[in-house]
């Protein structure tokens, strides 16, 4: 039976980039985007653009209001307990440096910071380099054989010394929902602050997270079908009363001289200068548009696509999934084939896939691979971009065997 997507149309992208004869196979790298976002964006452009929180005319009144009901949208998306509780930075990579140099009065020599195996470089290296800058412990939390972290490892490695744990909700590498709620206690046994990378995780399904009650959350609106340049950093309340400024400047000053300054508390304190305005507002027509969608269609119609997907690899000789993906994507090696080949020759066939260690290169090295080939799955996606792409498959492979 032949499965079409109902939202294809909303996403002009996808419609200009088959007119080409493009098949996009990469949304965990970046989401296209629905008319109703590229509409707000161009509106507020349109209409007259100015700064936020520091204007008392018309224009900027009005680009205040829709800043901030972004903000109060993005709370009710995370069913977070107050929009007080949401930051807006440029990405899940800034919110987790953010925290990083926020956090880090809180560290003492030899204490110790847990993350996943698997994690993607932007929940690694501001932790690793945290590390480096205050003597600390980088303890990696290993997986088991399908990719997920392996939770009786996990229960010997956070520890006393444990002070934060960081890790992803959903691979971006092995498609794997992780037991994230059984760390999360693990780590609060052990009064060790908690951080959820939900990069991935945000766009496959609503999360609560006062239900989650992980200290912080963090994603990115590029990859939930939003603009670029714009992400969420949620923190409790009392979590945030701990960080630090990290940037400064305008915005963030309560009051200022020569010689010292006050600044606000959360959100504005962590928002210095002119934030991505633009991409802000826009984010909010993205989460009005996800919102109106039927949730349970659209799980069926990814969890769907998602096992023919993995069906049509299985079937194919020589083909090495990379986990036991659940949902979203799935990475895979070819036995005596080069990834880089075959990426080139997929793409020289307008298949828009990924191929290489997908910014997380020491989990490819732990698995003892230099790279794979990812697919990946959005909303918009069918049935008729799945036959195009192992179409293309079967001709590069039977050029490279």
């Amino acid at each position: 039976m032949s499965l079409n997507s109902p939202w294809r149309t909303d996403f002009p992208g996808i419609q200009a980039l088959e007119a080409e004869g493009q098949t996009y196979l990469d949304s965990a790298a970046t989401a296209q985007k629905p008319q109703a976002m590229l509409d707000s964006l161009l509106g507020y452009y349109a209409s007259g653009a100015a700064n936020v929180h520091r204007a008392q005319h018309l224009p900027g009144e009005r680009a205040t209001r829709a800043f901030e009901a972004t903000r109060e949208k993005a709370a009710r998306w995370l069913n977070a307990a107050s929009s007080e509780e949401i930051v807006f930075t440029r990405g899940t990579t800034e919110s987790l440096n953010l925290l990083a140099y926020g956090l880090e009065h809180l560290f003492q020599a030899g204490d110790e910071i847990a993350i996943g195996a698997l994690e993607h470089h932007a929940n690694l290296l501001p932790w690793q380099q945290l590390a480096l800058r205050r003597s600390l412990k980088l303890v990696v939390l290993p997986l088991d054989d399908l990719g997920d972290i392996d939770l009786v490892q996990a229960a010997t490695l956070i520890g006393p010394r444990t002070r934060l744990l960081a890790v992803s909700q959903l691979s971006n590498v092995l498609g794997r929902w992780q037991p994230v709620h059984e760390l999360l206690a693990l780590a609060r046994a052990q009064g060790a602050l908690t951080v959820i990378d939900g990069a991935q995780g945000s766009v496959h399904g609503r999360h609560d997270l006062q239900a989650l009650a992980s200290d912080f959350y963090v994603c990115s609106g590029h990859k939930l079908y939003g603009p670029d340049g714009v992400g969420l950093l949620h923190g409790r309340r009392k979590t945030l009363a701990q960080l630090r400024p990290w940037q400064f400047g305008g915005e963030m000053v309560l009051q200022a001289d020569y010689q010292e300054a006050r600044f606000r508390p959360a959100p504005l304190g962590f928002e210095a200068g002119t934030p991505p305005i633009s991409a802000v507002i826009a984010l909010g027509a993205t989460l009005d548009y996800l919102a109106g969608l039927d949730s349970a269609a659209l799980a069926g119609h990814e969890a769907t696509l998602h096992a023919k997907l993995l069906a049509g690899l299985a079937v194919r000789e020589g083909i090495r999934l990379l986990g036991a993906p659940q949902l979203a994507l799935a990475s895979f090696t070819v036995d005596d084939v080069h990834g880089a080949d075959l990426a080139h020759l997929l793409t020289e066939q307008g298949i828009a896939v990924r191929n290489g260690h997908h910014c997380a290169m020491p989990l490819m090295k732990r698995l003892g691979l230099p790279g794979a080939i990812r697919v990946s799955l959005g909303l918009y996606n069918d049935d008729a971009d799945l036959e195009r792409f192992f179409a293309a498959l079967d001709k590069a492979l039977e050029l490279l065997r």
